[in-house]
């Protein structure tokens, strides 16, 4: 059975509101701050990957790192899936170009496989305590930075009737107009975007069964000529190329802001099926740039990094600690989504990502036979 828990309570995880912001706490670094920012300048680069502009504001995120620190930040491949990244740093091992990422956001199943696997380094932040257990690896390989759940971004000058759930997608209206914002064999949030499928269809299930049943869901929505087989964009959405979208709230409510009416779009919460994720952020174990990425982490789990992230509508992992400090402006919580739409949210643990994940890549191709591209 899935793990369930509200939204809320992942990051009601006992935390450590302690005062003390060691630098980099039991990180083996002797390294003072003013230290680590003079050894990145010395660098000079930070190489990034897979962290498209209004994807949790990390536009603002990048610029903001520039204008602090005076390092210029190399840009991977905005749009590429959490595999993706994972698979960079291993074609690079070794490879001191531009091509080789320094540090790698994805999403928390991505973390322990590429701990196992050798690929990333442990770094502890100094807001460490602060970061819940159940959201971070012990040694400081891998490390939550933000949440959300899934949700659908709808153009509604294409689409008259907005689903309100999972099953309504299977409707003869939204003929060619259903995406993924990602490639189910390898991104994480189309993972997760048909797990979501499968929990709405099959809520009592293990992980392998509510894997099947998303599978089956999509199946039957690409044989009803639903399912649009491209990565799904704010540019199709609005080009009405894939006016129904299924991507993270963040993402969608972001990119409803960016396109401020034209068209009009909306985002919905499905009543059921409602997966929440955490992405990881890990430092790659051949970064080029290795002071620069404990730099850059610890700029985004700073006040003002997390601040960033939820200007993009990303929960930040330190929400509640900030929340309590008081350290987050009204304004801000004003603008997220009514708590009640998050009320049935779940999040799957760590094993049934694993299983639901190892279901959903192996078996896209042969279940539901659309490449998605």
């Amino acid at each position: 059975m899935t793990s369930s828990r509200p939204v809320a309570g992942l990051l009601a995880a006992t935390l450590s509101l302690s005062t003390s912001m060691a630098f980099a706490q039991d990180s083996g670094s002797s390294q003072s701050m003013d230290e680590l920012v003079a050894a990145a300048k010395k660098e000079g680069q930070l190489t990034t990957i897979a962290l498209p502009h209004d994807w949790c504001n990390y536009g603002e995120m990048i610029e903001g790192f520039k204008k602090k620190y005076g390092i210029a930040v190399n840009e991977l491949n905005p749009n590429a899936g959490s595999g993706d990244e994972i698979q960079a740093i291993k074609a690079n091992q070794g490879n001191t170009g531009p091509q080789a990422p320094d540090v790698i956001d994805v999403g928390l199943s991505f973390g322990p496989s590429a701990k196992a696997e050798n690929l990333i380094a442990p770094y502890k932040v100094a807001t460490w305590d602060e970061i819940p257990d159940d959201a971070k690896d012990p040694e400081g390989y891998w490390y939550g930075d933000y949440y959300g759940v899934l949700a659908f971004q709808v153009n509604t000058d294409i689409i008259d009737t907005v689903p309100q759930d999972w099953p309504d997608l299977m409707n003869s209206e939204y003929a060619n107009a259903v995406s993924l914002a990602g490639d189910p064999r390898s991104s994480a949030q189309a993972i997760q975007s048909v797990y979501a499928a499968g929990l709405s269809a099959k809520p009592d299930g293990d992980a392998k069964a509510i894997g099947e049943a998303g599978l089956d869901f999509f199946k039957k929505l690409n044989e009803a000529g639903n399912f649009v087989p491209v990565v799904g964009l704010t540019a199709t959405l609005a080009q009405g190329t894939t006016p129904i979208l299924i991507h993270w709230d963040y993402n969608a409510l972001a990119s409803r802001d960016t396109l401020a009416g034209n068209p009009a779009t909306e985002v919905v919460i499905p009543k059921s099926g409602v997966v929440a994720g955490v992405y990881v952020q890990a430092i790659s174990a051949y970064a080029p740039h290795p002071n620069a990425a404990k730099l850059w982490m610890e700029y985004l789990y700073s006040d003002e990094g997390q601040l960033t992230y939820l200007k993009g509508y990303c929960h930040p992992i330190r929400f509640n600690a900030m929340s309590k400090a008081g350290k987050i402006p009204q304004d801000l919580l004003d603008k997220l989504p009514p708590a009640e739409a998050y009320e049935t949210a779940k999040f799957p643990s760590l094993q049934d990502q694993d299983a639901a994940k190892a279901v959903i890549t192996e078996q896209w191709d042969s279940v539901v036979g659309a490449t998605v591209q």
